[in-house]
C-alpha cells in the first residue's frame, strides 16, 4: 500500500471538490466510516435514502459518532451534513473516488477515514481566538477570556496544548513591546529546550523565563540549571499553578531562589504602563499586543488558529 500516494489523491480530491465546508466534511467522514464498517466498492443507491434525495443514514448523531472516536466533542455541523443541498452530489462523486481508490489497490479505509479527521481538525482550527474588547472590563479579565478561550479549545480538541502556546506568545509579545529595545528569541511551542539548546522560553540578558500552564519538577529542575549556571530563573505561570511551583521550588530546596508569579498578572502590569494608564490608551495598546503577538505566531508556529482577532 503506498501510503503517500493515497494522501495526495486525496488532497487532490478535496483540492478539486472544495471539500472545506463543515456539511462536505460530515459527508466524507461518515461515508469513510460507512467504508470501514461495510469494505469497499460501495453501492450509490445503498447511499440514498428512497423519496428523500438524502444520504442515507447521514446526520448529526453520526458524524460526532466518528469524531468522539478520535477524542473530538465540537459539533462539526448541526444537522451533519444532511439537509446541505450539496451532500448528495458530495456522497455522489466520493463514493466514485473511493471505488477508484479501491481498483487502484490503494482502498484502506481506516487510513482514509484519519486523513479526513485531520481535515476537521484543521476546519476548528481556522477560527481565530476573538478578543473581545469592553471598555468597561479590565486588561486582566481580557487577558483571562483569551486564555479560557484557549483552555477550551484545547478540552476539545485532544492532545493539543493550546493554552501554553498562547501563553507563550502573548509573554514574548508583552516582552517585545515593553523593551524594544532588546531583540527577544521567540520559539514555536512544541520546539522542546533540549532540541533547541535552550535554557528557557525566554533568555533576556542573565534572566531565563520559563512559561508553563501547569509547573511540575521538570521546569523546577531547569531553573535548578540556570541557577548553577550563573543565571536567575523565572516562572511564569497561572493563578493555580503559583502556589503548586512555589511548594515544589521550596521542596528542591530552591526557596526564594526562583520568582513565581501569576502570569496574567504580569501581562497585566505592563498592558497598563503601555498605556500610560490612561482608559483611552487602552485599545490601542491591546492592538499593538495582538498585533506583535500575531507576527510572532505567524513566523514559528504551523497552526493558523492560534491567531487572535480583535473584535
Amino acid at each position: 500500500m503506498n501510503t503517500a500516494e493515497l494522501f495526495q489523491r486525496l488532497y487532490a480530491f478535496q483540492t478539486e471538490r472544495k471539500i472545506g465546508s463543515k456539511g462536505a466534511l460530515s459527508v466524507v467522514v461518515y461515508l469513510s466510516r460507512f467504508a470501514r464498517e461495510n469494505g469497499l466498492p460501495l453501492q450509490i443507491e445503498q447511499l440514498i435514502t428512497e423519496g428523500t434525495g438524502q444520504v442515507h443514514g447521514l446526520g448529526r448523531a453520526s458524524v460526532q459518532r466518528v469524531l468522539r472516536d478520535y477524542g473530538i466533542k465540537t459539533i462539526l455541523a448541526e444537522e451533519g451534513g444532511r439537509t446541505s443541498r450539496g451532500s448528495l452530489g458530495t456522497m455522489r462523486f466520493y463514493v466514485a473516488f473511493l471505488n477508484d481508490l479501491f481498483r487502484d489497490g490503494l482502498g484502506e479505509p481506516e487510513k482514509i477515514e484519519a486523513w479526513w479527521i485531520d481535515r476537521v481538525k484543521e476546519h476548528f482550527c481556522a477560527k481565530p481566538f476573538r478578543l473581545r474588547f469592553d471598555p468597561a472590563k479590565g486588561f486582566q479579565a481580557i487577558i483571562q477570556d483569551l486564555l479560557a478561550q484557549a483552555k477550551k479549545r484545547q478540552q476539545e480538541q485532544s492532545g493539543t496544548m493550546v493554552q501554553g502556546a498562547m501563553l507563550q506568545h502573548l509573554v514574548g509579545a508583552k516582552l517585545e513591546l515593553a523593551v524594544p529595545e532588546i531583540a527577544i528569541g521567540h520559539n514555536g511551542f512544541s520546539v522542546s529546550d533540549a532540541v533547541s539548546n535552550r535554557s528557557g522560553d525566554f533568555v533576556i540578558y542573565d534572566s531565563v523565563i520559563h512559561i508553563t500552564t501547569s509547573p511540575g519538577e521538570a521546569v523546577i529542575r531547569k531553573c535548578k540549571d540556570n541557577i548553577d549556571a550563573g543565571a536567575k530563573p523565572i516562572i511564569l505561570t497561572l493563578a493555580e499553578g503559583v502556589t503548586v511551583a512555589k511548594g515544589l521550588a521550596s521542596n528542591a530546596g530552591l526557596a526564594g531562589r526562583i520568582d513565581i508569579m501569576d502570569a496574567e498578572q504580569f501581562l497585566t502590569g505592563n498592558l497598563h504602563e503601555l498605556s500610560l494608564f490612561r482608559s483611552t490608551a487602552r485599545r490601542p495598546t491591546l492592538e499593538r499586543l495582538v498585533e506583535a503577538y500575531n507576527r510572532i505566531v505567524q513566523e514559528n508556529e504551523t497552526d493558523p488558529s492560534l491567531r487572535i482577532e480583535i473584535g
